[in-house]
Order: C-alpha cells, then structure tokens, then sequence
C-alpha cells in the first residue's frame, strides 16, 4: 500500500483534486477537523490496484473557514461540502447547490454541533419554511408524499414523488432523520470502547465497519496484524456478506407476490445467523473482528456450507425460473452506467450496471489468491441487482472455505497491543462490506484515544442513484427498486 500526503492551500485544492480524478483515483472520504490552530480538511482519494491513498490536508483561516468547491469535478464531493457544512460550519464556495444536507430545517441557523463551541444541543425552533424540494408542474402532474414514517419495520426517510398517471417524474429523497452523532461519540472513546459504536454504525454490516475502523487504527498505531486473524477477518466478511444478500434475494422475491420463496430464503437466512452465534457467539457476528486481530469460537463446517450453497442456489433458479419474477425484474429502474459512474456508485449496485468495483481487488488487507470471482453484469436493472447478489453468495462461499482451510482450531489472535504514542497517529482505510466499499478514517491522541472518526458508509455514495434509477419507471416499482438498492438509513444518517 502507498500512502502520500500533502499539505497545500485552499487555492491549490481544485487543480489538485482534478489530477487525481484525472489520473482515475475517486473521492473516498471528506473528514473536517477543528485543530488548536483552526479548521483543518482531509480528502482522501484513492486508486488500485496497486493499493494507492493520497490524501490532501487543507488548513482554513480559524475565522472564515472556507474551501472552493469541488463539486463541478465530482459528484460525491459535492454531498462531502454539504454534510461539512451543516456539521462544521465550513463554507464551501460557490457550490451548486447550498442548501441543508443533513441539519433539517427546524435545527436553528448557525449553530454546528461538530464544533467544539457548539455546547449542548439547543431546542428544535419552528422549520425555516418548506423544504425546498424541486416542484414539478404541468397538466395533470401530482405529488404523492411517502415517510418518514412507514408501516413497515423500517427507518425513517422521506420520499416525494411527482407523477403524471403511474409515472415517475420526479423523485426527491430526503435522510438524516435518524442522524446520531456517530462521530461525536467517538471523540474521546478508547480504541477499545471505538470498536461497539463502529459495530453498530449500521446494525447489519457489524463487521465491515468494524474491520474499516480497526484496520484504520492499526495504521494509526503501526500494529502489525497476524496473517492468520486477516483470513479470519475476511471469512467473517463473507459470512456477513451471505446472510445479507440472502435475505436481500427473499425480499425481492416477496416484493413481485412470491411469498413463498422469501419464506425459504429466510429459513436460510436463519441458519446462516445461527452459524454467525457458534462463530463469534452473536448472530450479526459482533466481537468476531477486535483491534489487533480477531476471535473465533467456531470455524464454519465445509459440509454445512455446501448443503446452504445448494439450498439458496434452488431458490434463485425457482425465482428466474418463473416467469412473473423475471418479468418484474427485467428492465425495471434501470441505472446505466454512465449515471453510476458519475454519482460514483459503490458496490453490487455500481457491478450491476458494469463497474467492477470491489476494494477486495482495489484495496486488499489479506491475500486472495485466485478465490475472489467478482460478478458483473451491465443491464443495471433489478435483474442484474438480483442476479450479483445470487452470484456474489456461490464467490463468498467458496472464499470461507478457502480462509476457513488455512485456520487453525479457533482461538482469539491478536498482535501486541500498541504503546501510547507509537505510529504515525493516523489511519484509514478501505473495505469491501456487503454493500460496496467503506471508508474509515482515524486520528489518535498520544493517549491513544480516539481523536476522530471518520466513518463512510456505501450507502452514502449509493442513495443518489435510487431516484435517478426510478426516472420514468411507475410508482408501484418504488417498493421493489427500493429493496434492490437496499441502501442503509443508519449507515447514512451518521
């Protein structure tokens, strides 16, 4: 891995930014910082393989803490200034598009509650006016509001449809209900009482988060991780990959009238949790990834695995066997390609429209040799969405018993535990979880408690795509092109 940093003005970001994008590295991750001397910004690109990071520091003027925009170069970037913005207060210049991203408007003006000043939270006051979503108009043009509160079990996000008939026009998400604090909580923590609150960033991606913020801070803290935890790490990011896209494989099943299929799929779902229990001993497979290495209780039985192989493989040919589910799949809120790339798509919804991306490739922490089979498919349809998932459980499978074969009888292995102040004092890094590429970025006191964290969830990149995906399409295709993102409201609302 090759990691450069650079310290350069705010003048000399643009130009800065637009070689790297040029020379095909991508905008990971926007961490604002309030140090002693004022406002300092880090963007993180980066290329592979061979596995390259380059991160840029900007150092802003503690008063007028502003940075020119970057958002005319890339998409992603755009949303980063926003969400800094709204967090720090750090103005980015002339941007395209001001408004809140992530303080809703009954947060009070000029208040940032990542700054330092920033005190308790204050009341909510009554909302600044409407929230000023793009009003479609014409003949026989409605809106139809859904959320933020649905019936379903579900997080809360709010969706505003403008239609003419069945037909999508246009349609505006908007997030952060269920915003946290996530990187505030951080502030201060050990890196040891880090690891809980990165495992429930977003509940359902325990390990991808948590193995994002622990390799970060053995970077930060040069630990040197035993060969052996990395293939465990990388067994139990497969393990969660399965039961995800599984459940992912019923629900989408379920979301054409096909009931009975998400009832299997769930079955198996199940038994895939209770092997994630004799694990790690929790069945979203907490504590299996630790600072320094990780703990197993159980390997995975090869047989076991197999006979769960063939069971889901019987679900997914009954699913586009039949003729009402293909038929529903195909050609539904198609995301072609050149849209994915732009909004910088991450994970099985960048591969379903044709983009290889995968940090496992990009960015490895452990050796892969010739298991890893990435799927691709280029019809960005919720086929092609449906059909990586299927494709990427027969990949994940065979990578656990690939690492499973290489470990020895199930113990906790660890490297030394860090000295106070050993290492560069920073660290990040990059992670294929289940739905696509996660980004950590950490900086230690020389305490080693944790200064700041920078988590990005996929979803982050990925919740733009779904209205660009529904264009055109008809509103009772919302629910199914929905579950075929299945993007993260927890993971987004950090």
């Amino acid at each position: 891995m090759t990691r450069t940093t650079y310290q350069i003005s705010p003048a000399a970001l643009p130009q800065h930014a637009e070689d790297l994008l040029s020379k095909g590295h991508r905008l990971a991750l926007v961490a604002a910082h309030m140090d002693d001397t004022g406002p300092r910004v880090v963007y993180l690109f980066t290329s592979g393989p061979p596995d390259t990071r380059t991160e840029l520091h900007v150092r802003l003027h503690p008063d007028h803490p502003e940075v020119p925009t970057l958002a005319h170069l890339s998409f992603p970037a755009g949303r980063f200034e926003r969400e800094m913005h709204d967090l720090f207060g750090i103005t980015p210049l002339d941007h395209p598009l001001p408004r809140r991203l992530v303080r809703h408007f009954h947060w009070p003006r000029g208040w940032y509650p990542m700054r330092p000043d920033a005190g308790p939270p204050p009341a909510f006051g009554e909302q600044e006016g409407p929230y000023p979503f793009l009003e479609v108009e014409g003949d026989g043009v409605y809106e139809i509001p859904v959320g933020p509160v649905h019936a379903g079990l579900i997080e809360p996000g709010h969706f505003r449809f403008s239609v003419v008939g069945e037909t999508i026009l246009k349609l505006k998400a908007r997030l952060w209900f269920v915003h946290k604090g996530i990187e505030k909580l951080f502030q201060g923590r050990s890196i040891a009482a880090g690891l809980p609150l990165a495992e429930r960033i977003s509940g359902d991606t325990a390990v991808g988060h948590a193995l994002a913020y622990c390799l970060a801070v053995e970077e930060g803290t040069d630990t040197q991780v035993p060969p052996e935890a990395q293939r465990a790490r990388a067994l139990l990011l497969e393990l969660e990959r399965v039961h995800n896209h599984v459940a992912d494989l019923g629900m989408l099943c379920n979301d054409v009238g096909h009931g009975i299929l998400n009832t299997h799929a769930q079955r198996v779902r199940e038994q895939l949790l209770r092997l994630n229990q004799e694990t790690t001993g929790h069945r979203l497979l907490r504590g299996g990834v630790v600072p320094g290495g990780a703990a197993l209780r159980a390997l995975p039985d090869p047989a076991r695995l197999k006979t769960i192989g063939a069971d889901i493989r019987e679900i997914t040919d009954l699913a586009l066997g039949h003729s009402t589910v293909r038929d529903r799949f195909t050609g539904t809120a198609i995301l072609h390609t050149d849209a994915a790339r732009e909004i910088g798509c991450l994970g099985y919804v960048a591969r379903a429209s044709g983009i290889p991306a995968d940090a496992r490739i990009t960015h490895p922490f452990t050796l892969y040799a010739n298991a890893l089979d990435v799927p691709v498919h280029d019809s960005g349809d919720v086929l092609a969405r449906f059909l990586v998932r299927a494709e990427e459980i027969d990949t994940s499978l065979a990578l656990i018993e690939h690492f499973a074969a290489d470990l020895e009888a199930p113990k906790a292995i660890l490297a030394a535990p860090p000295e106070p102040g050993a290492g560069p004092r920073t660290g990040a890094s990059l992670v294929e979880g289940w739905r696509g590429t996660i980004a950590t970025r950490v900086e230690l006191a020389p305490d080693n408690t944790l200064a700041r964290v920078k988590p990005v969830d996929p979803s982050f990149f990925n919740w733009p795509a779904l209205p660009v995906a529904l264009a055109d399409t008809i509103v009772p295709d919302f629910p199914l092109t929905n579950k075929s993102f299945n993007l993260s409201y927890a993971g987004n609302d950090l």
